[in-house]
């Protein structure tokens, strides 16, 4: 088999240290040479130090959790580097070491055998961790939230069909009430935004509970604690995220007229894209990344799967709700969510228009150009010309020959 790279090296990568194997073929002889290194900072160095020293070119690693991240950043610009998915690069089965593991990646990758994962800038990835951190710490606040008013239930208290939002300014008045003693229902629907004023009774209904205990007390004031603290946290991480995308402002301007796209949707696709298309041939590329096209798995003539890939779970996310979004509007995206969700299902409706908002931000991106909205008639002009198409192929089916004339206009 043809070697690609004369001297390469396989990084069998974990917590603690790193196995190297560094391969060199020299006049058809392969040499081999096995060093271990910790992964502080000083032992990556010296290891960088030790591959560009024997002439190597290009390293290979596999992507295993975040450790690949800290030896990536320290060969930055002086190594090729490439980071595989581990399910692509699994050794034949038998006798497994971490020698083993890194002369099994030097071997693939010195004949060419390895595909390199998408390994964004380190910007990106930075603006990657902020975006990431931000939905993690609102999943957390949802789940809170959710605690809420399961205590506010065990307690008797039937605030959420009478209150939108709980954690609203209405709701958290009254919950502050509620942990400092109040128990009065008229007080504390007196409390209420001006607002409220028409569901002054339904709220004194709802608060005449009476069950609320002092252990109840205690978990209401230690949930809004926690809540408060996440939602300052969450100001700050979305402030830092604003902060970076700064220079990018007049590109988002004009990415944010997609529609069904917001600020975090745009800011998340920022993160997880970028704003460099090149790594991406092309827009179907991109969709099989993010997992947001059907997956293929056919044998013998039949199409056994069309279920999509797992993809970038963050990426996804934000699309589909992207596209729920979308279909709430009068735009060619929420028909096409309208027709879509009628044959095939809601969430088959989701992933087709989270696919076309993708494939949007591509060509915008890739382009330049400013987005263009086509329309609800967009869909019912195409259903018309591809009426006609199947009319005309019946007609000449039967051996007539047809002719195709616009009506004159009015």
């Amino acid at each position: 088999m043809e070697v690609l790279y004369p001297r390469c090296c396989g990084i069998d990568v974990h917590q603690s240290f790193v196995v190297g194997c560094l391969s060199v073929v020299e006049s058809g002889q392969r040499h081999k040479e096995i060093r271990q290194f910790s992964t502080q900072i000083g032992e990556l160095r010296a290891m960088r130090d030790w591959l560009v020293g024997a002439g190597c070119t290009h390293v290979a690693m596999e992507s295993t959790g975040v450790y690949w991240r800290t030896v990536y950043r320290q060969f930055y610009g002086s190594l090729e580097q490439v980071v595989a998915n581990p399910q692509h690069i699994k050794a034949v089965p038998g006798r497994k070491s971490d020698v083993q593991d890194a002369e099994w990646l030097a071997d693939l990758l010195q004949h060419g055998l390895l595909q390199s994962s998408y390994v964004p800038p380190v910007e990106q990835q930075d603006l990657r961790d902020l975006t990431r951190l931000r939905s993690t710490l609102v999943q957390d606040r949802a789940r809170l939230v959710n605690r809420v008013l399961k205590t506010l239930e065990m307690a008797g208290i039937k605030l959420r069909p009478v209150l939108s939002d709980v954690m609203g300014v209405s709701g958290r008045s009254i919950l502050r009430a509620l942990v400092a003693g109040e128990r009065d229902p008229h007080r504390l629907a007196g409390l209420a935004h001006p607002s409220l004023l028409r569901k002054h009774d339904q709220l004194v209904a709802a608060l005449q509970g009476g069950g609320l205990q002092p252990h109840h007390s205690f978990l209401l004031r230690e949930l809004l604690t926690v809540i408060e603290a996440l939602e300052h946290s969450i100001s700050h991480v979305e402030s830092e995220i604003q902060d970076r995308l700064r220079p990018f402002g007049e590109t988002l301007e004009r990415v944010e007229h997609i529609t069904g796209v917001g600020q975090h949707t745009l800011e998340v696709l920022f993160a997880e894209v970028g704003w460099n298309m090149d790594p991406f041939p092309d827009a179907a590329h991109l969709a099989s990344w993010a997992g947001m096209c059907p997956g293929q798995h056919e044998s013998a003539g039949k199409r056994l799967s069309g279920r999509v890939r797992k993809g970038n779970k963050w990426l996804r996310s934000a699309l589909v709700q992207a596209a729920h979004a979308a279909a709430r509007t009068q735009t060619y995206l929420g028909e096409q969510y309208r027709r879509l969700s009628k044959r095939r299902g809601s969430k088959r409706a989701a992933i087709a228009v989270g696919h076309s908002i993708l494939v949007i931000y591509y060509h915008m991106m890739k382009t330049g150009e400013p987005y263009q909205e086509r329309g609800v008639e967009y869909l019912k002009q195409m259903d018309k010309q591809r009426l006609q198409r199947h009319l005309v192929q019946r007609l000449e089916s039967l051996g007539y020959q047809v002719t195709v004339q616009a009506p004159p206009a009015a």
